[in-house]
């Protein structure tokens, strides 16, 4: 276990950042700590950046890495995605996306949700890589019912850490304007918000959920009045974390916002490509009473110094 600390301490995985609440001390046994693993916008990004201001950051090999010493050294664990697992390298050209599921399932990725550019190759070009993928996408604002996808995917997913709960939906951008008709078929876009908070509602009050995390592919922000991440959370009820893709914005740490009820939702994005992975800790009482919140985005370096 010490090797395990030293590792983490010099791999810069230390926790620091967002504190929501005042500071407690967590060496009660009681407490229980659910350590949020996090990823967006990979792009078929196999190997790391070769090129450029983040040259020899990333790489799937490196980042199965990290992640298998955190799970070590941690107890309750969730690896999610919130989308744009296709398209902008080779190997997606070469395998259509079906390189990108295997590996994503031997890291054993517990959910992600659906980006724009996971139609890039149709809605039958995604049908035909499922089969790769061994962890659920999790979507509640795109109605398949009259397109091949139907029953494909559940709009949410309840896990168990220890005692507590964490429900996991996912919320995804619309299609109209960004992604070719043709490629999404007669897929129903419904709205975000309401969808959203409807969900989270269920997860909440109804599934007794201690946390609830919205995998969204909504983007961070944006200077007009397009829905974004935080204008989700600004207008949503029960959701605690919203985990972001779309726009590549790189959080150092995560941000939050005060939703309807005037309590905080931490919002984080950690750019794309796979350079980055986004950790967030929340600490529990035994009763669920949640203590303080702790998160980070780290860089996923190549240790080899090759790229």
């Amino acid at each position: 276990m010490s090797n395990r600390r030293s590792f983490i301490k010099q791999s810069g995985l230390g926790i620091l950042g967002l504190s929501l609440v005042p500071q407690l001390s967590f060496a009660k046994r009681e407490d229980v700590k659910i350590t949020i693993l996090h990823t967006n916008d990979m792009h078929s990004h196999i190997h790391p950046i070769k090129s450029g201001r983040n040259k020899g950051l990333g790489g799937i090999a490196q980042r199965a890495g990290l992640i298998k010493s955190i799970r070590e050294s941690e107890d309750h664990v969730l690896l999610l995605d919130a989308g744009d697992i296709f398209q902008g390298t080779p190997y997606f050209n070469f395998y259509g996306g079906e390189l990108e599921f295997k590996l994503m399932s031997e890291m054993k990725y517990d959910a992600v949700t659906l980006g724009n550019h996971d139609f890039d190759n149709g809605l039958v070009g995604l049908a035909k890589q499922l089969p790769h993928a061994n962890f659920p996408f999790l979507i509640s604002n795109y109605d398949f019912t009259d397109t091949i996808l139907q029953d494909k995917f559940k709009p949410y997913k309840v896990f168990n850490k220890g005692h507590i709960k964490i429900g996991v939906f996912g919320i995804g951008i619309e299609l109209d304007g960004l992604v070719p008709k043709k490629l999404y078929g007669n897929t129903v876009y419904k709205d975000p918000i309401e969808t959203a908070n409807k969900y989270a509602t269920l997860l909440k009050k109804e599934k007794k959920c201690d946390l609830v995390i919205c995998l969204s592919h909504l983007g961070f922000k944006y200077k007009n009045k397009k829905i974004s991440d935080m204008v989700l959370a600004s207008q949503s009820h029960d959701i605690d974390l919203i985990i972001g893709g779309h726009t590549h914005t790189f959080l150092k740490k995560p941000v939050s916002i005060l939703n309807l009820d005037k309590r905080k939702v931490i919002i984080n994005q950690v750019g794309w490509a796979g350079i980055n992975i986004g950790k967030v800790d929340f600490h529990f009482s035994q009763k669920g009473g949640e203590k303080k919140v702790l998160g980070k985005s780290i860089f996923v370096k190549n240790s080899s110094g090759r790229v």
